[in-house]
């Protein structure tokens, strides 16, 4: 029995685990072949542990275990050369690109006048110029066959401010005003470029011993004193949604037949209700 995405292939930025893994398993999951990429080190602004070889190599072995085919470029996505390097390999192992999800950021904290350059320029670099290093890499084969789907991954925060982590909410938006000056610019190509912005998402970079907000004796706060300060921020009372629910958004993004461009959707447990 066909699937939506036989024969295709998926570059996954991020791809060690959380989204860009949830990611990785629904689009094998519709027959795509996957390409993953993710940091092969940690980053000097970022207080938790990022995703390691292992946890991509678990990524690669969670897609076969879906029926799928994989292979894992390690890859810093601030640098363009490391970033070509994830496109040749796809080319050199899968002969075709058909579909970019740029999911790869990070996330620090800080008030604006105590961010590090430092801080600043690991968070762009990664989560704005990473979406710019990997869109640009696929566009030109994407563009010489006249197909493509791209899915950047920007947050709720591309859409408001947020008070603490400002140099995150700058790339964010910035996520949002690149794919779609790239998708007017592309339009005519059959190719789409499109943006999920979730709220929380209940991956180790929100929840982790370094980032967990904890009691007056030092200890780590329970998951429900935890999800009732999460759901307080959303009209739908949930304190999170889950890498799935991104993933479904992205494959529904990838799927359908390319009448959608320059959109954004917001997964926001209705928080979009209140902006603009």
């Amino acid at each position: 029995m066909s699937k939506a995405l036989d024969g295709q292939v998926a570059i996954i930025t991020g791809g060690a685990r959380g989204q860009g893994r949830a990611d990785a398993v629904a689009l094998a999951s519709l027959g795509a072949r996957i390409v993953l990429c993710d940091v092969p080190a940690a980053l000097t602004s970022v207080q938790y542990e990022l995703g390691t070889a292992e946890d991509l190599d678990l990524t690669v072995t969670l897609v076969k275990e879906a029926g799928g085919e994989a292979i894992a470029v390690p890859a810093d996505v601030r640098d363009p050369a490391a970033v070509a390097r994830v496109t040749d390999a796809a080319l050199a192992e899968f002969r075709r690109i058909d579909i970019l999800v740029a999911n790869a950021g990070i996330v620090s904290t800080g008030r604006l006048w105590e961010l590090s350059d430092e801080a600043w320029q690991e968070m762009i670099g990664t989560n704005l110029t990473g979406v710019f290093n990997a869109m640009r890499a696929v566009v030109p084969h994407m563009r010489e066959r006249r197909y493509g789907r791209i899915v950047a991954i920007s947050s709720l925060g591309g859409r408001t401010g947020l008070p603490g982590i400002s140099h995150y909410a700058a790339a964010k938006w910035g996520v949002i005003g690149l794919a779609k000056s790239l998708a007017l610019e592309v339009a005519a190509e059959g190719i789409t470029v499109n943006v999920v912005a979730p709220t929380t998402v209940r991956t180790p970079m929100v929840v982790n011993d370094q980032t967990i907000e904890r009691d007056a004796n030092g200890e780590p706060l329970s998951d429900e004193i935890l999800g009732k300060r999460f759901a307080a921020h959303h009209p739908i009372p949930r304190p999170w949604i889950y890498p799935e629910d991104v993933a479904r958004e992205v494959a529904h993004l990838v799927t359908e037949p390319g009448n959608i461009t320059g959109t954004v959707i917001e997964i926001g447990l209705g928080q979009s209700a209140r902006m603009h």
